[in-house]
C-alpha cells in the first residue's frame, strides 16, 4: 500500500547529533531504508492535520521521537515511543545482523540463507511491533514499518 499522495514521508532525516560514526554496511543500510522509505511509504497522522510529512527522528534516552511537519511547515508535533520494549529485538537483530556479514565472507550459501532467514524474521517482527507502538497515532503499511524499523536500529547505534 503507498499513500495517497497526502498520507506518506515527503521528506525523512535521522537526527544524527549523537552518531559518533557508521560502518559502510550500517551507512548502507540507513541510505537504502530512505531512499526505498522516501520512494513508496504510507505515514499518515490519525487525528492530526494532513501530509505529505517532512519527519525527523530522533532518540532521547529511551524515547524515539517522531517530529512531524507539514510541507508548508505550518502544522508540527512530536509522537513520542517508548524504546523500551524494542530493546530485546534490537539486541537480538544487531547480533544476528553481525553474524550475518560474518558469514557473507566465508560460510556456504544455505548458512548464509539461513542466518538471512532468520534475519529477516527479527526485522519483521521488530516492524510489526513497531507498527504496533503507533497504533492509533501514526497509520504506516508493512513496508514503511520495516523501513522505520531499520532507521530505529542506525539511531541505536552509538559507535
Amino acid at each position: 500500500m503507498t499513500g495517497d499522495g497526502q498520507s506518506r514521508i515527503a521528506k525523512l532525516e535521522l537526527d544524527t547529533g549523537t552518531i559518533i560514526r557508521w560502518n559502510p554496511e550500517v551507512e548502507h543500510e540507513r541510505q537504502v531504508a530512505i531512499f526505498d522509505l522516501l520512494e513508496r511509504n504510507l505515514f499518515a497522522l490519525e487525528n492530526g492535520f494532513a501530509g505529505p510529512y517532512h519527519v525527523e527522528l530522533s532518540l532521547d534516552d529511551s524515547t524515539l521521537v517522531f517530529r512531524v511537519r507539514d510541507i508548508t511547515d505550518s502544522h508540527r508535533t512530536e509522537i513520542k515511543v517508548s524504546v523500551r520494549p524494542f530493546r530485546t529485538i534490537i539486541k537480538d537483530y544487531f547480533l544476528i545482523c553481525d553474524s550475518y556479514f560474518q558469514a557473507i565472507k566465508t560460510a556456504s550459501p544455505s548458512r548464509i540463507e539461513a542466518i538471512d532467514m532468520g534475519r529477516r524474521g527479527l526485522h519483521n517482527e521488530g516492524a510489526q511491533q513497531l507498527a504496533d507502538a503507533l497504533d492509533g497515532r501514526i497509520r504506516v503499511d508493512d513496508e514503511t514499518a520495516r523501513r522505520l524499523f531499520t532507521l530505529i536500529c542506525v539511531l541505536h547505534i552509538r559507535g
